[in-house]
């Protein structure tokens, strides 16, 4: 059959699955359920995040055998990325990326940073398309009203699609799948978006069945913490499937579905999220109808160049926030390290001044008990402030890089607006 004849789809599911072993309730049995979802839906393409234990990728994987012959595990940080993809077409490459921050690594009751967030990359043979599936987990948000990862979850978008697009030159269609844990207008999820091109599924679908507005975290859930939504009237939506086509290939949605709350004929759901699935549609185009020099046109309008413009700025000045902060935990480190420095130098010298002073007693002037007590509690904050500074030195390197590519790229974009002709860029200004 002729490429440019070939018609071709693929079912994508994404699901978070809250598998933190020994924390997650009935966690052995959810992935049981999932499991038997996945046999059962047959889906050609699933996304999972949060499989935090090999030990339950495994037990996928054989339970999947025959329905999903290929499978890859993504490995990062301390606990590991926590995302895995198992697909029935084959898996010819992978790649991953590690996000350069990823939270604190003293919040450990929220554990982020343990993790490893990082973006997964497989490239599949869907027929005679190559397609590059992408699957993320970044930073959660905590509280919207004092969002201090607000900085980290900026960075982790702009090097998402920094990743995304320096990847996908080859690719006919490219799909991204995972808990991005950010709302559908938020400022990472506007950046990733309008810097790549990417369609959400849930917006773009011709039909769709499940949660009202396409929500991922709903009351209906019992896994979930009422305080966690209570601000929102239903519920939020942070879990996506992203697409986009090329100029060889259309792309197009066609039915999305979410679950909603408990599983049918089970106590409770899946997981604390709701699963996606998203049928997309795609035809590999002849190349008289190869989309180059019209889809140059679009992208190059003054009016999107101008809006990504706007965007990249805001995003800029949350990653200096970010900055300003870094240096400040990190000036405080020093402050902080110098004194228990101070401290230790004073009591070995007033230790020291029995044993130089000629005649006076060799002993210590306070117990010995103490003496210790005090030099070790010295050490620990030096260490502690050392370990402290060297972190945040590392953060404000990462968040200073990340600003000066967006200032690069925010100079790049500018001169490209001035290219337009003075009427379209007065006409996108208005607007």
């Amino acid at each position: 059959m002729d490429r440019r004849d070939s018609v071709s789809s693929i079912r994508v599911f994404s699901l978070n699955c809250w598998g933190v072993r020994y924390l997650s309730k009935h966690c052995a049995e959810r992935y049981g359920m999932i499991a038997d979802l996945l046999q059962r839906e047959k889906h050609d393409v699933v996304l999972l995040q949060e499989v935090w234990s090999e030990k339950d990728y495994l037990f996928l994987k054989k339970k999947l055998a025959n329905s999903h012959v290929h499978s890859h595990y993504f490995q990062s940080g301390v606990i590991g990325s926590g995302l895995a993809i198992f697909s029935k077409h084959r898996i010819q490459d992978t790649l991953l990326y590690r996000y350069s921050l990823n939270g604190y690594p003293y919040m450990v009751h929220h554990g982020d940073w343990f993790g490893g967030k990082a973006v997964g990359l497989a490239v599949v043979n869907v027929g005679a398309m190559t397609a590059n599936v992408y699957l993320t987990h970044l930073h959660a948000e905590y509280s919207r009203e004092r969002d201090v990862y607000l900085p980290h979850r900026v960075v982790q978008a702009w090097e998402l699609q920094q990743f995304i697009r320096h990847t996908s030159a080859g690719a006919d269609v490219v799909i991204l799948g995972g808990d991005l844990n950010m709302h559908p207008q938020d400022l990472g999820n506007r950046l990733l978006k309008s810097y790549t091109g990417l369609r959400d599924a849930f917006a773009d679908a011709g039909h769709f069945e499940g949660c009202e507005d396409g929500l991922t975290l709903i009351l209906d859930n019992p896994f979930i913490s009422k305080h966690v939504i209570a601000p929102f009237e239903k519920g939020i939506r942070i879990d996506y499937i992203l697409f986009k086509g090329s100029c060889r290939a259309d792309i197009q949605c066609s039915t999305m579905y979410t679950t909603k709350g408990s599983v049918p004929g089970h106590p409770f759901p899946y997981s604390d999220h709701e699963a996606l699935t998203a049928d997309l549609h795609f035809d590999a185009l002849a190349p008289s109808e190869a989309c180059g020099d019209s889809r140059a046109r679009s992208c190059d309008r003054a009016q999107e160049v101008a809006q990504l413009v706007d965007i990249l700025t805001e995003a800029r000045t949350e990653v200096k926030v970010g900055v300003h902060c870094a240096r400040r935990m990190r000036d405080t480190a020093t402050r902080t390290g110098i004194m228990g420095l101070a401290l230790l130098l004073l009591e070995l010298v007033i230790a020291a001044v029995p044993w130089l002073a000629p005649g006076a007693q060799k002993t210590l002037p306070f117990p010995l008990t103490s003496f210790y007590l005090l030099a070790a509690l010295c050490l620990a904050i030096l260490l502690c402030t050392t370990w402290l500074y060297v972190f945040y030195s590392m953060e404000l390197k990462s968040l200073q890089g990340t600003e000066d590519q967006m200032r690069l790229a925010v100079g790049g974009l500018q001169e490209k607006l001035r290219g337009f002709p003075v009427v379209e860029q007065q006409e996108s200004v208005g607007k």
